[in-house]
C-alpha cells in the first residue's frame, strides 16, 4: 500500500522549451529567426581574411616587448640595487644642474628683452607722434579743400542772376532757373 500513495515528481508531461527553439521566446521563429538569412558578404569575408593575421601578428609583437621588458627589468633590477648610493645621487646632480643651465638661459633671455622693449618705447613714441601729425595734417588739407569747393560752389550760385523774371523751382538740393515765355 505504500506503493499507491508515492508521487511521481518527474512531471514528465510538461516539457522544458527554450526560447531558441521553434515556437517560443524571441519572435516566435526560434534561433533561425536570428539569424541572417544569407551568408556572410565578400566584404566580411575579405575582413576577417586580412584582420586576423594582422591582429594576430600585432598581438605576438606585444607579448614579445613584454617579455623582453620583463626580461631587461630582471637583470637590471640587481644592478639598480647595487649600484643605487651612487645613481640617486648622480641623477639628482644632473637632474639640478640641468634646471639651473635652463633657469639662467630664461633668465637671460629674459633680461635681453626688457632691455630691448626699453630701447625701443622712445622710438615707438615718436613714430606714432609722427603718424599722428601726417594724420592731422592730411585731415587739415581735405578739410581746405573741401572748404575752397563749397566756396566755389557758392560763387558759381552767386552768378545766376535771380531776378522776378527768372521762374525758380527746386528739384532736391539744387536750384534751377527757368526763363518763363513772355
Amino acid at each position: 500500500m505504500a506503493d499507491t500513495h508515492r508521487v511521481d515528481r518527474t512531471d514528465r508531461h510538461l516539457q522544458f522549451q527554450s526560447p531558441y527553439e521553434g515556437g517560443g521566446g524571441y519572435g516566435g521563429g526560434g534561433y533561425k529567426s536570428m539569424m541572417p538569412e544569407s551568408g556572410p558578404s565578400t566584404t566580411q569575408v575579405l575582413s576577417l581574411l586580412i584582420g586576423v593575421p594582422v591582429v594576430g601578428s600585432l598581438l605576438a609583437l606585444a607579448g614579445l616587448l613584454l617579455a623582453g621588458s620583463v626580461i631587461g627589468l630582471m637583470v637590471a633590477l640587481p644592478l639598480f640595487l647595487l649600484f643605487s648610493p651612487v645613481i640617486v645621487p648622480a641623477a639628482l646632480t644632473i637632474g639640478l644642474a640641468m634646471t639651473g643651465f635652463l633657469a639662467s638661459g630664461m633668465f637671460g633671455l629674459t633680461c635681453k628683452y626688457l632691455r630691448g622693449t626699453r630701447r625701443t618705447v622712445p622710438e615707438q613714441l615718436e613714430y606714432a607722434k609722427r603718424r599722428m601729425a601726417d594724420a592731422v595734417g592730411y585731415a587739415g588739407q581735405k578739410g581746405k579743400e573741401m572748404g575752397q569747393h563749397v566756396q566755389s560752389k557758392a560763387q558759381d550760385v552767386k552768378q545766376y542772376d535771380i531776378s522776378k523774371s527768372h521762374d525758380t523751382t527746386t528739384k532736391g538740393h539744387e536750384t534751377q532757373g527757368r526763363t518763363t515765355a513772355a
